[in-house]
């Protein structure tokens, strides 16, 4: 009877050398494992239930903070510049990236330069500004600062990057 209950014929068990003890032991020690596993599973999928709760409570609207990008001839001239932007509440963060490798065509040649690059997050509304301190602080003649509207992110992070960057 036991074998049918599992879907296993009297002579599949046998076969296989298995007794209905045999069965019992496995199908307890399946439980146990199972119990075993949710267990130690709880606090992870906590984690995740809190974090997922988390992003889809908040509101942001596309568009509000944007990401920044300025080429810098060395490492000091970036950390001057980024060090400037958060200061004066231009920037809520800025990456310095080292070592970058630049191609582009100045005066009719193609030039090869090591530069830096800073990412720049901040408010949509203040890239303007933002562009103006680059413009003004920069040793370049014609300085590369671009925008990207950031459509979407974690939102905790986006909130704290509001309350850095004030309108």
């Amino acid at each position: 009877m036991l074998y049918e209950e599992r879907g296993i014929s009297y002579f599949h068990a046998m076969r296989f050398g298995l007794s209905q003890e045999g069965l019992q032991s496995g199908h307890l020690r399946t439980v146990f494992v199972s119990v075993l596993l949710s267990i130690l599973m709880l606090p992870l999928l906590r984690t995740v239930a809190l974090r997922a709760f988390s992003m889809a409570s908040e509101s942001y609207t596309s568009g509000t903070h944007s990401a920044a990008f300025v080429t810098c001839p060395n490492e000091q001239v970036a950390k001057d510049l980024a060090r400037g932007m958060v200061e004066k509440k231009l920037a809520a963060c800025v990456n310095v990236i080292p070592k970058i490798v630049s191609i582009y065509e100045w005066q009719g040649k193609i030039e090869e330069d090591n530069e830096v690059l800073l990412m720049i997050k901040t408010r949509s509304s203040k890239v303007s500004a933002l562009a103006e301190y680059v413009r003004s602080n920069h040793p370049y003649e014609v300085v590369e600062v671009i925008s990207l509207p950031i459509d979407q992110g974690n939102p905790p992070y986006l909130k704290w990057l509001g309350e850095v960057v004030p309108e």
